[in-house]
């Protein structure tokens, strides 16, 4: 809090998920920033050099200093600016437990729904697919455990992860013209996905 605004940059693409979480976490910390849009066919010479590695967004830059990867810049956030609310719990079991968590949605729903998409081979699709309503059932079966006991006033990263999640099933199975999850199926989910709904961030 109280840095200006040109000390903090976030370098990202409008319909991406992955920077959705970043910005959530900065209005959650309150954090004012520069964002700057990213034109993924022709990526800017900042990016490159910002994220040689993969040359993807999310890209913050904290005082001329590159942060890749969501979930990395949502942990520096929360650990650079450790004011009220906090985005991880404070408790090193607790916080263990949500980076299990953090990782499997992160690795076994998006990655794959990500792959969803990038696949043209239909056998690879149906296999990717019903990995991913697998997965799901086991985010279902945990979700009492895991949603934040906040009542939606305050987000924390699996939160996040959760609201950002919806979009992105939508977008994959109006893509390949296929509904391969609903609320019915996984109704704990839904609800916890759509909890945030009026929330500002």
């Amino acid at each position: 809090m109280g840095e200006a605004k040109e000390s903090v940059k976030l370098h990202g693409m409008w319909a991406s998920p992955w920077v959705r979480r970043v910005e959530i976490a900065l209005k959650i910390k309150g954090i004012l920033y520069n964002y700057l849009e990213e034109d993924l066919k022709s990526k800017s010479q900042m990016l490159l050099q910002y994220n040689p590695v993969k040359k993807l967004v999310p890209v913050m830059v904290h005082h001329g200093r590159p942060i890749p990867e969501s979930l990395i810049i949502i942990e520096y956030i929360d650990e650079t600016w450790n004011n009220s609310p906090n985005i991880l719990p404070l408790d090193p079991y607790q916080r263990s437990i949500v980076r299990f968590w953090t990782n499997f949605i992160d690795l076994q729903i998006f990655e794959k729904l990500r792959d969803v998409i990038k696949t043209h081979n239909d056998v690879e699709e149906e296999k990717l697919i019903k990995e991913v309503q697998e997965n799901m059932g086991k985010l279902e079966v945990n979700v009492k455990n895991l949603w934040s006991s906040s009542n939606g006033e305050s987000m924390g990263v699996l939160d996040i992860l959760i609201v950002t999640l919806l979009p992105i099933i939508e977008g994959v199975e109006e893509a390949i013209n296929i509904k391969f999850i609903d609320a019915e199926k996984f109704p704990l989910t839904f609800s916890w996905m759509r909890s945030y709904d009026k929330n500002p961030a």
